[in-house]
């Protein structure tokens, strides 16, 4: 009986063993089943019967071609929102990229501090340029209306001077002259036609700069609005845009390079020389006895932002009149202050304020600006030259990444 027990006991312990040990050798391959990595998903969309119809690669560039026409349809929609701030955001980058060692300046004196630096910049700047602008044209307006006033009777004793009888010595020479009898013009209405030309295109140009004056005083507003922010976050913005570009980082150096110089060009170098030789003009003119000085300094500054054509245009005629009158010392003094002094003053001041490297062809400035002027309005004289420069940094970048292609045409 003892025997019988004793062997079932042993039989029943060698099952739980075996039990035992199946119980682990279960575990240990889930074990091993489940340390094993997972199939990759799959990388094909099934089509009709199971067969793949896009890849991977195929799934990625129709993303992207979705995102790109995404990004198309947007701008499509966003420019025209945008478009009538561009003039004045794009002289606010020329200001901007001009008077940033300003910026960085008080930066430096405010412990970094970016945005009153950026507010203390704009404000001085505000200030140096809009009070001596409203001075000059209060200035400007008096004078206007005294010219229009004294205009009639100045012109009927310049009419009187220069009749055959009483013509200058010095113009009877000219045939044409001196069979000329001015006395027979109309010179009221010459006065009136002329008064009413310049008021048309001053008013067109105006116009031009969105709607007249107030749109004018609007885009000053928004010009100064967006320097603030162009002071304070124009290094993001950059860093911003050369990492969206898919141009090389050399062409785009390049253009922001050519940006830079064009804008100082533009501004310091055409501006400041202009406000240079048309202030020298109107002392001149003041020294020399013209009375409606500020008005045709006004004038020459204004002239003086044209390429080509200059204060000369004013002070040769002023010094002739001067002579004609019988004035001949005066009239002789501004031809030569303007031939000797006024001519001298860009080549004098140019390379200081701007350099070489930025000189584009001055037939190119002077269609860019009196195109910007007659497109954008005031500030177009600004705007012109800069998007020429970057029409031409294109050209540059065009000829250097086509060159082999260029050069085997031209060979051809």
């Amino acid at each position: 009986m003892s025997q019988f027990l004793y062997a079932g006991t042993m039989e029943n312990t060698e099952t739980d063993s075996n039990d035992t040990q199946k119980l682990s050798e279960s575990s240990i391959s889930k074990q091993q089943t489940s340390t094993l990595p997972e199939p990759p998903e799959k990388t094909t969309i099934p089509g009709p019967q199971g067969l793949p119809l896009f890849s991977a690669s195929h799934r990625q560039k129709i993303n992207q071609y979705a995102i790109l026409a995404m990004l198309l349809l947007v701008s499509i929609a966003f420019i025209p929102v945008v478009s009538m701030f561009f003039v004045p955001v794009l002289v606010a980058a020329c200001f901007t990229a001009l008077f940033y060692p300003l910026y960085l300046f008080l930066l430096k004196r405010f412990r970094n501090k970016k945005a009153l630096a950026a507010f203390i910049s704009t404000v001085a700047l505000f200030l140096i340029l809009l009070i001596p602008l409203y001075i000059v044209l209060h200035l400007f307006t008096i004078q206007v209306l005294e010219v229009i006033r004294t205009a009639g009777p100045f012109l009927t004793m310049l009419s009187q001077k220069f009749s055959r009888d009483n013509l200058p010595e010095i113009f009877r020479s000219i045939p044409y002259l001196a069979n000329f009898e001015f006395s027979t013009l109309d010179w009221g209405k010459l006065l009136n036609e002329s008064v009413r030309t310049m008021a048309s295109s001053g008013s067109k140009i105006l116009n031009k700069t969105s709607a007249g004056i107030l749109g004018l005083v609007a885009n000053t507003f928004i010009l100064f609005f967006t320097m603030f922010y162009f002071f304070m976050d124009g290094r993001d913005i950059v860093t911003r845009f050369k990492y969206l570009s898919p141009i090389r980082n050399d062409y785009e150096d390049l253009i922001f390079s050519r940006f830079l110089l064009i804008s100082r060009a533009t501004v310091a170098g055409t501006l400041i020389i202009g406000i240079v030789q048309g202030s020298l003009g109107a002392i001149a003119l003041l020294i020399f006895g013209i009375k409606a000085w500020v008005l045709w300094g006004f004038i020459m500054v204004v002239l003086s932002v044209i390429p080509i054509v200059g204060p000369w245009i004013v002070l040769i005629p002023a010094g002739l009149v001067q002579i004609a009158l019988g004035n001949i010392w005066q009239g002789i003094g501004i031809i030569l202050f303007s031939v000797i002094v006024i001519s001298n003053i860009d080549n004098l001041l140019r390379p200081r304020l701007v350099g070489q490297g930025a000189k584009l062809h001055d037939l190119v400035v002077f269609f860019s600006s009196l195109g910007g002027i007659a497109v954008f309005g005031v500030m177009g004289f600004i705007v012109g030259p800069v998007i020429a420069s970057l029409f031409v940094s294109v050209l540059d970048i065009y000829s250097r990444e086509f060159k082999d292609q260029l050069k085997v045409m031209n060979e051809s």
